[in-house]
Formats: C-alpha cells, structure tokens, sequence
C-alpha cells in the first residue's frame, strides 16, 4: 500500500492549477519509486525465482495474438502465481517452518554438546598418535618405498616407432 508521505492532493480546479503543481514548502518530491521497507529476502538466497511472464512466455515478431488476449494471458499469469504461492504457502509454511526449527535446534545442540567436544577431545589426544603414527611410518613403510625406489630407478623405457 502506498504510504501517505507519497500522495499528493489535487483538486479539480483549473483556476488554480499553477498553485498546485508548484511544490509545497518542506516537502519532498519523490522521482522514483521509493524502496519497499518489507525485505524479506534481504540476503538475496532467492533471486534465481524471479519469474515474470516475459521470462516463461513471449510471441516472436511473426505470430502475435490479439492484444487483449496477450494483456489478459499476462495478468492471468501473474495473479495465479501470486495465489498459488500464497495457498500452497499457508498450507506449507506454518509445518515446514516447525520442522526446520526442531531440525536445526536439534542439529546445534548435537553440534555443541557432542561433535565440538569430540573434536577437541582428538585435538588433544593427536599429538601422541600423531608421534607413534610418525614412528610406524618411519619404521615400516619408508624402507619398504625407498627399497622399491632403488629397484626401479635403474629401468629405462624407450619408446620408438616401428616402420613398415
């Protein structure tokens, strides 16, 4: 709804019309069209659902159809995307809602009393591991590599073409 600030008084008077088409004192003279003060996708995770009826439909220059049924197509379109959205979110939004509140309370209180305390339970248990798994490594697995290295360091391949 247009907010009062924007509307501008104008009688029906031809007398007295270069009095009212002066502006007022101490008033503001809006050019565009201010911005809506209810954003409610004010991070823009949405803007890929912007669909107008120009996006989904649109006649080349060959095939046009009759004005009123182009003009009525449109407005058919956009007024039953508008209910539509509104009947299938009242019915959806109030349940799904609910059930992404209980989801991610849940999934945070998993995540602070269980999964962080595991992490720096690991984080303080690591550095022990972290050593023995360095010594095993050390121990049995370079040698085996380094050994396999020096067997096969002293193979050349040579690749030619055969003719025929």
């Amino acid at each position: 709804m247009i907010q009062d600030q924007y509307l501008i008084e104008c009688p029906i008077d031809s007398d007295h019309d270069q009095i009212y088409l002066q502006n007022p004192p101490n008033t503001k003279v809006y050019i565009e069209v201010p911005p809506r003060q209810d954003i409610r996708d004010p991070r823009g995770i949405n803007k890929h659902l912007k669909v107008d009826f120009s996006d989904v439909l649109a006649e080349p220059a060959s095939f046009h159809s009759f004005d009123k049924v182009w003009t009525w197509s449109d407005i058919l379109f956009e007024s039953s995307k508008l209910w539509c959205y509104r009947i299938i979110s009242l019915l959806c939004a109030v349940p799904v809602s609910l059930l992404s509140g209980i989801l991610f309370a849940l999934l945070g209180c998993l995540h602070i009393w269980c999964a962080m305390p595991c992490i720096q339970l690991c984080n303080i248990c690591m550095p022990p591991i972290r050593s023995l798994w360095a010594s095993v490594l050390d121990i049995f697995i370079a040698p085996i590599c380094s050994s396999i290295g020096r067997c096969c360091s002293s193979i050349y391949v040579n690749v030619a073409k055969q003719r025929l």
